[in-house]
C-alpha cells in the first residue's frame, strides 16, 4: 500500500478538496475561517498550503460566516456546501446557533471547531472549560444536539473513518444537515502515513429513494377517494428538483397547491394552481382550501406550526393527511399516512398510478380575488408628510422594480410573514430562513445566496432589530465585491414581537425603543453605519423614493443599503388571511386585556387537533 505522510490537518484539507459533485465541481466549495488559538497553527497552515485548490475566506463573526455557508448550500439545493472553522472556546460556541439553524432547516455545512489537547499535557489550556465530573467534555459538546453527525478527532488516523461519514451525512437527502468534526489542536499537527488512495477524487451522487409499492398504492387510493384534496408544497420540492413534477401533477389531477416558507418559489405565484401561502402567515385563498380539504397531501414539508396554524387550519371533520418525505420521521407526523420517497419520484409515480383522475373541488376565482387584494394592499398609499409606510408598501415597491431575476430573502421579524403572504415570487425567486427564524441571518445569508446564484438580483429584507444583531458581513461582501441590495426597514425596535405582545393582551414593553428602560431614545444613523463599512448607503424618504433608489442600486458591484422608516404597529395580517397561532397566554393576570385574550385563546384552541 502506497502512503503519504501528512499532518492530520493537511490530510483533512486534501481529502475534502477531492470530494466532487456529478457536475465535476467540489462538493465543498471552500472554507470560511476565523483563526485563533486551536486552529491557526495546524489547520491554518494546511489551508495556507492548499491555496486556491481549496480556498479560504475570512469572515467577521463565526456565527454569521456560518450563516453565509448555510445560505450558499440552500441556494444550491443542498448539492454543494462549505466548511466553517473557528478557534476553541468562544469562536466555537459562536457557531452553535448557526449549527442549530442548519439542523432545523436540514442544510449541509461542515463545522470544524478547534478543540483542547487530546494528549492533555498542558491542561487546562486557554479557553478550555473544565467539567468537574467529566474529563472528556469541552465546549464543543454543545454541538452534539445540533449536529446530524458529531465526532471528536483525537488521533490522525480517525480521519479515515470520520471524513467519509461526514460526507455521507451531508449528501444523504434523509440525514442531511450539519456535521461537526471537533478537531483537537495537538492532533491537527500530528503526522500519519495515510493511504494515497484515500485522497483519490470521489463523486457523491444524491440518491433518490423510490417509494414502497404498498405505501404508493395506499396513497394513490386515498387521493382517488378524496373530494377536496390540497397539496402543501415544502422545501423538499425544491431540494429534490420536483418543481416541474409538482406543476404537472397539480395541473393534471386538478389538485391545487399551497406553499410553506421553504417551498415558496418552487413554482411562480403566477402558476394557475398556486393558491399562495398557508397557515399563520397564509392567504385567504390558501387557508380556505385548507379549511375545506378532506385530504392534505404534504410534499417535502415538516408541517411546522406556522404552516398548520398550530394544527388548527385543517378543519374538515374527516380530513386525512398524506406526508411524502425522504425522512421517515417527517412522513409520520400527526397520524399521517407516510410515503417515504424522493418527492420528484413520488409525484411521477403517483401521476402514473392516478391515470386520468381529476378533481374539481376548488374555486379558481378565490385565487384571483386574493391576488387582486395583494396588489391593492401593496400599493403606494402616499400618505403625505409624516406618514410612515407599512411593510406591504415596501414589498410592493420592490415587486414593481424587480424582474424575473429578483429573489427576495429574509429570516426574522415582520418581513418573513409579510413576504410569504404578499411577495409574488418568480420561479426560484424566494429564499427564507424561517425554520429557526434566526435574527442576524439576513445580511450574511444574502452574501451566501449571491455567491451561489450570481445571476440573480438578491434583495435582502431586514428590520433594524435584525440588522443591529448581525451586520458585520456587510464589510466582507464589500471586500469581496459581492453585490446585493439590503432594504432596511427601520421601525425603531422589535415591531413584530411588539405586535404579538399587544395582540395577546400584554402592554407594550421592552420591544420598541420608546417602551424600553433607557435614559434617552436612540437616533441610529443606519446610512452612516453601512457607509462606514464600505457599502453604498442611502435613505428613502417615502415609497416613491424607495422605488427610485432601488432602480439606482441596479448594476452596483458592491452591496447597497437602502433605509426607510416604517410603521411598527401594522403588520401583514391587515391584508386578510392568516390563522390562529398557539402561543402561551397567561391563565392568571391582573390585566383585563390579558384575561380577555386568554378567554379568546381557550375558545379558539378548540379548533386545534392533535391527531
Amino acid at each position: 500500500m502506497t502512503t503519504i505522510r501528512l499532518t492530520a490537518a493537511q490530510a483533512m484539507v486534501k481529502y475534502l478538496s477531492a470530494q466532487m459533485t456529478p457536475e465535476g465541481e467540489r462538493f465543498l466549495d471552500g472554507v470560511w475561517g476565523i483563526f485563533g488559538h486551536g486552529n491557526v497553527c495546524g489547520l491554518g497552515e494546511a489551508l495556507q498550503q492548499a491555496g486556491n485548490s481549496f480556498p479560504t475566506w475570512r469572515g467577521q463573526n463565526e456565527q454569521t460566516m456560518a450563516h453565509t455557508a448555510i445560505a450558499y448550500a440552500k441556494a444550491h439545493k443542498r448539492k454543494r456546501a462549505q466548511v466553517v472553522t473557528s478557534s476553541i472556546g468562544p469562536g466555537a460556541t459562536n457557531m452553535v446557533t448557526a449549527a442549530a439553524l442548519a439542523h432545523v432547516n436540514r442544510i449541509p455545512v461542515l463545522f470544524v471547531p478547534g478543540d483542547v489537547f487530546a494528549g492533555r499535557a498542558p491542561d487546562p489550556v486557554l479557553q478550555q472549560i473544565e467539567d468537574f465530573e467529566d474529563g472528556t467534555l469541552s465546549v464543543n459538546d454543545c454541538f452534539r444536539p445540533v449536529s446530524r453527525y458529531y465526532d471528536r478527532i483525537m488521533r490522525p488516523e480517525q480521519l479515515l473513518t470520520a471524513l467519509p461519514r461526514a460526507m455521507r451525512v451531508m449528501t444523504d437527502p434523509a440525514a442531511c444537515g450539519p456535521v461537526t468534526l471537533s478537531f483537537c489542536q495537538d492532533t491537527q499537527a500530528e503526522a500519519y502515513d495515510y493511504p494515497v488512495s484515500f485522497f483519490e477524487p470521489r463523486t457523491w451522487h444524491i440518491r433518490r429513494p423510490e417509494p414502497d409499492a404498498r405505501e404508493l398504492a395506499e396513497v394513490a387510493e386515498m387521493i382517488k377517494g378524496a373530494e377536496r384534496p390540497v397539496i402543501v408544497a415544502g422545501g423538499g420540492v425544491i431540494y429534490s428538483e420536483a418543481e416541474e413534477a409538482l406543476g404537472a401533477f397539480s395541473t393534471k389531477h386538478g389538485i391545487p397547491f399551497i406553499e410553506t416558507q421553504s417551498g415558496k418559489g418552487a413554482l411562480p405565484q403566477s402558476h394557475e394552481m398556486n393558491f399562495g401561502a398557508s397557515g399563520v402567515d397564509g392567504s385567504a385563498a390558501a387557508n380556505k382550501l385548507s379549511e375545506q380539504a378532506d385530504l392534505v397531501i404534504g410534499v417535502g414539508t415538516r408541517f411546522q406550526d406556522f404552516t398548520t396554524g398550530s394544527w388548527s387550519v385543517f378543519k374538515h371533520p374527516d380530513r386525512k393527511i398524506i406526508s411524502i418525505n425522504v425522512q421517515g420521521y417527517d412522513a409520520q407526523k400527526h397520524g399521517s399516512v407516510g410515503l417515504v420517497s424522493d418527492a420528484r419520484i413520488a409525484l411521477e409515480k403517483l401521476t402514473a398510478a392516478l391515470g386520468d383522475t381529476r378533481k374539481s373541488g376548488f374555486d379558481p376565482q378565490v385565487r384571483l380575488d386574493w391576488l387582486a387584494r395583494v396588489d391593492e394592499h401593496c400599493r403606494n398609499r402616499d400618505g403625505g408628510e409624516g406618514y410612515l409606510p407599512i411593510d406591504a408598501e415596501v414589498i410592493g415597491a420592490v415587486q414593481r422594480t424587480g424582474s424575473e431575476k429578483t429573489v427576495a430573502m429574509c429570516a426574522a421579524g415582520t418581513m418573513p410573514g409579510a413576504l410569504k403572504l404578499l411577495w409574488q415570487a418568480s420561479a426560484g425567486g424566494y429564499h427564507m430562513e424561517y425554520g429557526f427564524s434566526c435574527m442576524g441571518y439576513e445580511v450574511a445569508g444574502a452574501m451566501g445566496l449571491k455567491l451561489a446564484q450570481p445571476e440573480r438580483d438578491v434583495i435582502c429584507f431586514t428590520g433594524d432589530g435584525s440588522y443591529m444583531m448581525a451586520n458585520s458581513e456587510l464589510a466582507t461582501a464589500v471586500m469581496r465585491k459581492v453585490p446585493f441590495t439590503v432594504v432596511l426597514t427601520d421601525n425603531r425596535g422589535f415591531g413584530c414581537i411588539n405586535r404579538l405582545q399587544t395582540g395577546t393582551g400584554g402592554q407594550p414593553f421592552n420591544n420598541l425603543y420608546e417602551h424600553c428602560n433607557v435614559e434617552e431614545q436612540p437616533e441610529i444613523d443606519f446610512v452612516a453605519h453601512a457607509a462606514a463599512m464600505g457599502a453604498k448607503a442611502m435613505k428613502a424618504k417615502d415609497i416613491a423614493d424607495l422605488e427610485a433608489k432601488l432602480t439606482e442600486a441596479k448594476g452596483s458591484d458592491i452591496p447597497v443599503v437602502i433605509v426607510i422608516d416604517t410603521d411598527p404597529w401594522h403588520g401583514p395580517t391587515e391584508a386578510g388571511g392568516g390563522a390562529w397561532w398557539d402561543v402561551g397566554i397567561p391563565e392568571v393576570s391582573n390585566q383585563e386585556s390579558v384575561r380577555q385574550a386568554r378567554a379568546n385563546y381557550d375558545e379558539t384552541s378548540k379548533a386545534q387537533r392533535a391527531d
